[in-house]
Parts: structure tokens; C-alpha cells; sequence
């Protein structure tokens, strides 16, 4: 069933991982296997930010060798940060499995991205000037007090409560997913693709990765090849409800823009209140009622419908 939130605000900035953990919470109903945010700060200049794993939460259980094995992976990841003349300014130990390094680093991150993920058992979950992506087992609650997202100040965010139902439970099958190797790129979705395994191969034939085996992965990689040959975000929004078969919703996020699109028999829901200093959506209209507790009319998008907004 899953559950998907945005919020972005038009005004200041201000305590949007609050927001969103609220949103979600209210949420958790439509998925308890797990939750994710992506959470969009002020960039500071020429610096970045990445967060990364080493291993899954269900490692922890394997045996002493594991936490070892961790130690060991993320020594690698940063002699080759050094190596690729990144210069690190944090380093942050979010779990014992989960970190955050901001850093500066001149030229394109596509090699340096890359690198990293060749150490084994390691994943960017984002990268970016502003975007820090955050996804987790246990409903909102639990993963916002783990990663410490509920004084998080920022712009806009997206986020998903995930119910599984054909990929396993783990931090690399749950939403969002970064639309690698784009800086400030996530996407949420609910729904399901029927045309997944075609288009997976046709991405994968063009160079493109995929971490997992969840169909909503596909959305942000296809986004990233489209945006990749130049097209723009809105414009291969409205061609992914043409080329991508199956009832879906998702959500998109960039630096400075959040966008929504529903296909064309719009079996999965979606509600959207907008004002001058706010645009909030949700999959029930209760998730955008737990931050706006006055009186707020909403209304639903019609099928086959685009929408994004800009800061």
C-alpha cells in the first residue's frame, strides 16, 4: 500500500524534518516495514554532502566479524576519498552502519561516486549540495529519533512509509531513492510497474546502476537518463507516464523544485493543499492535517497529471 509525503516551503526555511516526521508518522499505517526521508538544507558553498552505508541493519546480527568488516569499509571509503582529492570537512557516524561526510571536491562526482560504491557493502544513498537522504527499518518515529531529523532546518522535503510486497525488507529496498549521479535528485512512489524488468535492461544496457530489486528504483534511474541526455525534469515526468505501464504516484525532488506525477487511471491516491507559502501532499489527506491543524481545503489531482513547483 505504501505511503508518500512532500512538503516544500515557499517562504523561509525551517524545521521541515519535524514536518516531515510528522507527516509520516501520520502514515505509518500504510507501511510499517520502513521509513524514508529526503530532506533538502541550505547548501553551503562548493561544499557537499553524502550519505552512505557500509551494511544493513541485519548485518548487526551476523557476528562479531561484521563489525569489524564495517570498521574496515569505511577506512577504505576514506583513503579513497582522499585519493580522489576530496577534502573532508565532517566526518559523522550516524549508526554504526550509516555516516555523513560533508567535503569539497572540484570536477564531476560521477567517478568519485562510483569508487566508493565499489567497496563492498557500500552505498550512496545521496549526494549532493543540499539533499541528505535518510531510510531506515521502523516506522518514522524510530528512524527520525535514530538519524536525528526532527530539528533538521531546511527548504523542502519528500518521504515514504514502505509496505513490502516484492523486494525484501531492507535499507536498500526502501524509498526514496537518490537519482544517482544526480546531485539533489530523490524520488518516492507509490503503485506498481509492470514494464520494470524491460526498461531495467534497457537502463542497464546504457551504463546506469541499479541497487536493488524494487521497481520504484527504476523511476529515479529513468529520470537520471532522461535528464542525462538533456531532457528536462517536468518534461520526463510527463513521458514517464507514457513509456512507464503499470498504477503508480510518485514524487520528485530537486535542489530547488518539487514535482508530483499520477498516471493515467490514477488508482493511487493523492491529496495537495497549496498556499503562497506552502505546498503539502500526501497519500491521505490526515498526513497534511498533522501540520496544518487550521481549517485548509485540499484537493485531489486528476489523472494523468504533472505538477511541479519551485522555491
Amino acid at each position: 500500500m505504501c505511503g508518500i509525503a512532500g512538503i516544500i516551503r515557499r517562504g523561509n526555511p525551517g524545521n521541515i524534518g519535524e514536518e516531515m516526521t510528522s507527516m509520516l508518522q501520520s502514515l505509518k499505517h500504510r507501511g510499517p516495514d520502513s521509513t524514508g526521508f529526503a530532506v533538502y538544507g541550505v547548501p553551503e558553498e562548493n561544499q557537499f554532502v553524502m550519505r552512505f552505508k557500509v551494511a544493513e541493519q541485519e548485518d548487526l546480527n551476523s557476528g562479531f566479524d561484521i563489525h569489524q568488516q564495517i570498521k574496515d569499509r569505511r577506512a577504505i571509503v576514506d583513503s579513497r576519498l582522499e585519493e580522489m582529492g576530496a577534502e573532508i570537512i565532517s566526518q559523522d557516524t550516524v549508526t554504526e552502519y550509516a555516516f555523513r561526510y560533508t567535503f569539497r571536491k572540484e570536477g564531476d562526482l560521477r567517478r568519485l561516486a562510483d569508487y566508493i560504491e565499489d567497496v563492498e557493502g557500500a552505498e550512496i544513498l545521496s549526494l549532493g549540495s543540499a539533499l541528505e537522504l535518510v531510510k531506515d527499518l521502523g516506522d518514522a518515529g524510530v528512524v527520525s529519533g535514530q538519524y536525528n531529523l526532527g530539528k533538521f532546518n531546511g527548504t523542502h522535503a519528500i518521504g515514504h512509509t514502505r509496505m513490502a510486497t516484492e523486494s525484501d525488507v531492507d535499507i536498500r529496498s526502501a524509498h526514496p531513492y537518490w537519482a544517482y549521479p544526480f546531485n539533489d535528485v530523490a524520488v518516492v512512489h507509490n503503485g506498481q510497474l509492470t514494464n520494470y524488468w524491460n526498461w531495467r535492461r534497457t537502463l542497464e544496457h546504457r551504463g546506469h546502476r541499479f541497487m536493488s530489486n524494487c521497481d520504484s528504483e527504476l523511476i529515479a534511474v529513468y529520470l537520471a537518463d532522461k535528464m542525462d541526455s538533456g531532457v528536462e525534469l517536468e518534461t520526463a515526468m510527463k513521458d514517464s507516464l507514457d513509456e512507464l505501464d503499470g498504477v503508480f504516484t510518485y514524487v520528485v525532488a530537486t535542489s530547488d523544485r518539487l514535482g508530483m506525477a499520477k498516471d493515467l487511471m490514477a488508482a493511487k491516491p493523492m491529496v495537495l493543499y497549496e498556499s503562497e507559502d506552502f505546498v503539502a501532499l500526501a497519500s491521505e489527506e490526515v498526513a497534511i492535517r498533522s501540520i496544518f491543524p487550521h481549517e485548509i481545503d485540499t484537493f485531489d489531482p486528476y489523472e494523468g497529471e504533472v505538477r511541479v513547483w519551485q522555491l
